[in-house]
C-alpha cells in the first residue's frame, strides 16, 4: 500500500501548507470580503490536511494527525514548491534563481487559481478510486473546492479584465507561478501502479485535464497562457527537497507545539 501512502501524503501535506499560507491573509486581505475569502478557504484546506492524516493514521497505521502535521521534519514533507512560498510572492535574482517580494495579491490568487484548478480535477476523478477512503473522502469534499474554484476565477477575470495596472500584475503573476504550478504534477516513484490498480488516473493525465480546465478561463480574462513547454517544472518537493520557505513556516507552525510537546489539547 505503499503508492496509497505516498499519494494521501502529498495531497495532505499541499493542504496543510497552502492552508496555513492563505492564513497569513487573515486581516491583511485587500477586502473585507476577501479577508474573509481566504482565511476560509484556509480553514477549508487545514481540515482537509487532518481527513487525510486520518486516513494515514486509521488505514496504514502511522502516526496521529498531529504528529504527522507538526511532528515530522522538513524532509519528511512531500509537498511541491508552490504551496511553500510567502504570500508576498517571488521574484527573479540575478542569477536566475527565486526569492520573496513585496506586494502579494496578485501572486496568492494567480497561486490558488492554479493549485485549486489542479485539487479540483484531482478530487473529481479520485471519486472514481478503487481505495474507497479516499473516493468517499473526494465526493464529500469536491463541493468546498468546486466554491474555491468559483472564487479564484471571478477575480482573475476581474482583474485581467479590469485597469492597464491589474492586468500587467496579474500577467507577470501568471509568468512567474507557471513553472512552480507544473511541479504539482511531479510523478512519485509509485505512479505506474496507482494507475493500474485503478487508484488515481496519474500525474500526467492530471496535468492534461487542469491545462484543458484553465486555459479558456485565462483566455477569458485576457491574458496570455505561457509556453508550458519552454517552462522548466519546479520539481523536487514530492522527494523531500524544499524551498527555504518551508523550514521557516515549519518552525512557526509548531512554535506553540514544541514548547511542550507532551501537552494534551
Amino acid at each position: 500500500m505503499e503508492h496509497i501512502k505516498e499519494l494521501l501524503y502529498k495531497m495532505a501535506d499541499d493542504a496543510l501548507i497552502i492552508g496555513h499560507r492563505n492564513s497569513e491573509w487573515t486581516g491583511l486581505g485587500p477586502t473585507l470580503e476577501e479577508d474573509i475569502s481566504f482565511s476560509s478557504m484556509a480553514q477549508d484546506k487545514v481540515g482537509h490536511a487532518l481527513n487525510l492524516y486520518q486516513i494515514l493514521n486509521e488505514q496504514h497505521g502511522e502516526a496521529d494527525p498531529d504528529a504527522l502535521g507538526f511532528k515530522r521534519e522538513e524532509k519528511n514533507f512531500k509537498s511541491c514548491h508552490l504551496v511553500e512560498y510567502p504570500i508576498h510572492g517571488i521574484t527573479k535574482t540575478e542569477d536566475g534563481g527565486l526569492a520573496s517580494t513585496s506586494g502579494g495579491y496578485d501572486f496568492s490568487l494567480i497561486r490558488q487559481f492554479l493549485f485549486d484548478h489542479a485539487e479540483y480535477a484531482r478530487y473529481m476523478a479520485l471519486t472514481e478510486s478503487t481505495y474507497r477512503p479516499l473516493a468517499n473522502f473526494a465526493k464529500k469534499v469536491k463541493g468546498e473546492i468546486k466554491y474555491h474554484i468559483i472564487h479564484a476565477d471571478t477575480w482573475i477575470q476581474q482583474l485581467g479584465n479590469g485597469s492597464e495596472e491589474s492586468h500587467a500584475r496579474m500577467q507577470n503573476a501568471l509568468n512567474e507561478v507557471m513553472p512552480l504550478a507544473l511541479g504539482i504534477f511531479e510523478e512519485g516513484d509509485f505512479e505506474g501502479q496507482l494507475i493500474s490498480d485503478n487508484t488515481f488516473i496519474g500525474e500526467k493525465a492530471l496535468k492534461e485535464k487542469w491545462l484543458e480546465d484553465i486555459t479558456p478561463i485565462i483566455e477569458r480574462s485576457n491574458l496570455k497562457m505561457p509556453n508550458i513547454g519552454s517552462l522548466e517544472p519546479a520539481l523536487g518537493g514530492r522527494k523531500g527537497y524544499h524551498t527555504e520557505h518551508l523550514k521557516f513556516l515549519l518552525d512557526e507552525m509548531t512554535e506553540v507545539m514544541a514548547l511542550d510537546p507532551r501537552a494534551e489539547w
